[in-house]
């Protein structure tokens, strides 16, 4: 206890630190205040929005901080910004002209930072507009009967205002706060939803006596262990060993040194859950409608908790693992660039043998990644199999609880980094934090 009370008072000694603090803090305040102010026209005593609490609808309300059940003016949150930036980064792989553009340096990456906000536009605006429908069809008796002729116009403009001014506050934080500020904007709208889960799985739990504080303490408890093995998936790097050859230059001599080459085990992040949750959600997006009365292979695909539901999206998720890190990583310019600067694996010769064997460990590594990848995906219907309350069960896996791993883990290197720049002790007392800096997929 010593030792944290002594890391906090040097935390908040660093001025520059101290100030990233409150400016985050004071941005995410403005963001959680907007996503409690109800869309103009609709009544906030009549809303009734419990179906998006649910299925598909219940991830975007998760991701907009429980905006989207509440018609707020947030109600599209970040998620139109956070499709058009993996859009635009699929395109910078695929697309030779875009990754030319990338690579010319700041202004390439300026000039599609600017394609993705007027793709968000784009985004937001369809959303906009099925979110309206979604609303006039389930709660019509909240519409003020003078706005409805407004409605549909003025609700797609407030929508649009919203996400880009909630983009605005991710770009602020990151510029001037700390971390990544369109990742603390959805870790911080999934962790408002989990003091509600707690107590509603404790009123659950409770109604079975003494079992049931038993039940609710294990449940806490295999949750951390989640929690415990996610850090591990996350932060999970095989070293591979490179030596660079002396170079002598003057009188000084340069290079010689045996480091390593860290590849990760979980080199695709989380995109291959949000790909295949976004596969697993088009048969239930046809329409905006109560998916307890799917049936049929929508049902399937909308019920976390069937077991065909678990098998497919076990496999989608382990498939795309594999195709988005063939697309992220590259072997052959990883061993060009090692060749460049005189550098070699051991025992390996340089150029091709070199990107073989890269390639090589990184196919062999990926599977147990993709595995324990979608394991960690499909953990909440498990949950909610064996009893869990649907709110609580998603914080046991799949997107949610990867994000905020990550983004934790993020936050932390950063806060280790400026410590130890300024002669400070890091947060811990052996080894490094390490979060996902250095990998290429993190696109939140």
């Amino acid at each position: 206890m010593k030792k944290l009370i002594q890391t906090l008072k040097n935390i908040w000694s660093i001025e520059e630190l101290r100030s990233k603090i409150i400016t985050t803090l004071l941005l995410i305040l403005i963001y959680r205040l907007g996503a409690h102010i109800v869309l103009p026209g609709l009544d906030p005593n009549k809303i009734n929005l419990a179906g998006a609490k649910s299925g598909a609808l219940g991830l975007i309300d998760a991701f907009a901080g429980g905006a989207f059940s509440q018609a707020s003016i947030f109600a599209l949150g970040i998620m139109p910004y956070i499709s058009a930036s993996i859009f635009m980064q699929l395109m910078t792989i695929l697309v030779p002209q875009m990754q030319k553009i990338q690579k010319d340096g700041d202004s390439g990456r300026k000039k599609i930072n600017q394609w993705t906000r007027y793709l968000t536009v784009g985004v937001t605006m369809v959303q906009a507009g099925a979110y309206v429908a979604y609303l006039r069809q389930t709660n019509s008796s909240a519409l003020f009967e003078s706005y409805k002729e407004f409605f549909w116009v003025s609700t797609m403009i407030v929508l649009t205002a919203g996400t880009l001014f909630v983009m605005w506050l991710g770009e602020k934080i990151t510029d001037k706060g700390l971390g990544n500020g369109t990742s603390l904007i959805i870790m911080v709208g999934i962790l408002a939803r989990l003091p509600q889960a707690l107590m509603q799985e404790w009123d659950h739990q409770n109604v079975r006596g003494g079992g049931g504080l038993l039940i609710f303490l294990l449940e806490v408890m295999v949750l951390v262990a989640i929690i415990m093995g996610l850090i591990v998936l996350v932060q999970g790097v095989r070293k591979v060993p490179v030596q660079y050859a002396k170079q002598i230059v003057g009188n000084r001599q340069f290079g010689g040194a045996r480091q390593f080459l860290p590849l990760k085990v979980n080199g695709a992040g989380v995109m291959p859950i949000i790909f295949a949750q976004a596969i697993m959600f088009l048969p239930t997006l046809i329409s905006y409608s109560n998916f307890e009365n799917k049936a049929g292979i929508a049902k399937i695909f909308a019920d976390p908790k069937n077991g065909w539901h678990m098998i497919i999206y076990a496999v989608i998720v382990i498939a795309f693992t594999f195709l988005y890190t063939a697309l992220i990583f590259n072997p052959k310019q990883i061993a060009e660039d090692l060749k460049r600067n005189n550098g070699f694996v051991p025992g390996v010769k340089p150029g091709q043998p070199t990107a073989d064997y890269i390639g090589a460990i990184m196919d062999r590594i990926t599977l147990p990644g993709a595995v324990f990848l979608a394991i960690a995906g499909i953990l909440p219907g498990f949950a909610q199999w064996a009893g869990v309350t649907q709110g609580f069960a998603s914080f046991f896996g799949g997107t949610s609880l990867l994000i905020m791993v990550g983004v934790i883990l993020d936050t932390l290197q950063q806060i280790e980094t400026q410590l130890l720049m300024r002669q400070y002790d890091g947060l811990m007392n052996t080894g490094r934090i390490q979060g996902r800096q250095a990998t290429q997929t993190s696109v939140i």
